[in-house]
């Protein structure tokens, strides 16, 4: 635990609080935001990886389920050829994974810094370099406390998250294919996909009505910048695939 604490809550802590002493005006909500795009910029490579990865399987999963049809029952001829296109296509089903994992100790500590971060007593942890500012102004724009709960905040990373989840979602197969035995798993788990889009967001704002304001703009701020971070990785592959048919 004093590990987590000196390599990443420590040094988040410290940035948050280097942000808000020179940012005009000492507004720690604009803190939290920039902090937020540091950090998301610093994990951009894992991310777009990530990102490619989920894409990239979506895009087979017309070629997955015409394998299922052509393989039914046979549960190792299947295994098999989806290994084989998995090796053909460059894409590994684990693949997703792995960056996401490697965020999470990060983004558990960024989740401390803003729970525990804007309390006056929390300033003795600050390095000798980073000026103490003796207290912490938790009001964003003059308005909004972000030790409190603040509902607008909740709602509106819950619309966020609806746009982030709807823009990852699977499709269904085809309606001409989805009564046959090898596309009834994808269509059942596009539904699923479905489903969430809807769930995820409803969850969010339920969440969100219970955190600090600090963390619930941490969560809209990184939504937004995942959508556009979305935006752009998916731009990208549907140029790329433009111009090799170019």
């Amino acid at each position: 635990m004093n590990i987590f604490h000196t390599i990443l809550y420590q040094p988040l802590f410290n940035l948050l609080i280097a942000l808000y002493n020179v940012i005009p005006g000492q507004d720690i909500g604009f803190a939290i935001i920039v902090l937020t795009v540091l950090v998301k910029l610093a994990l951009w490579p894992l991310s777009q990886s990530s990102l490619k990865s989920q894409k990239a399987l979506q895009e087979i999963q017309p070629k997955l389920e015409a394998l299922k049809v052509e393989f039914g029952d046979d549960k190792e001829k299947l295994a098999k050829a989806m290994m084989d296109l998995y090796a053909a296509e460059k894409v590994s089903p684990f693949s997703s994974c792995l960056p996401l994992l490697i965020q999470l100790p990060i983004l558990i500590a960024l989740y401390s810094v803003l729970s525990a971060g804007l309390h006056p007593e929390s300033l003795d942890q600050l390095y000798a370099f980073i000026p103490n500012p003796g207290t912490i102004n938790t009001m964003f724009l003059g308005i909004v406390d972000l030790t409190a709960r603040n509902i607008p905040l909740a709602i509106l990373a819950g619309i966020f998250q609806f746009f982030q989840t709807k823009m990852l979602i699977a499709r269904r197969p085809p309606k001409s294919v989805r009564s046959t035995p090898g596309a009834k798993d994808e269509d059942m788990l596009a539904s699923m996909n479905q489903s969430m889009m809807y769930f995820m967001p409803v969850m969010t704002t339920i969440i969100g009505f219970s955190l600090p304001g600090g963390l619930t703009l941490y969560w809209v701020a990184t939504n937004a910048i995942s959508i556009l971070q979305q935006k752009l990785a998916f731009s990208k592959k549907k140029e790329d695939k433009t111009s090799e048919k170019v």
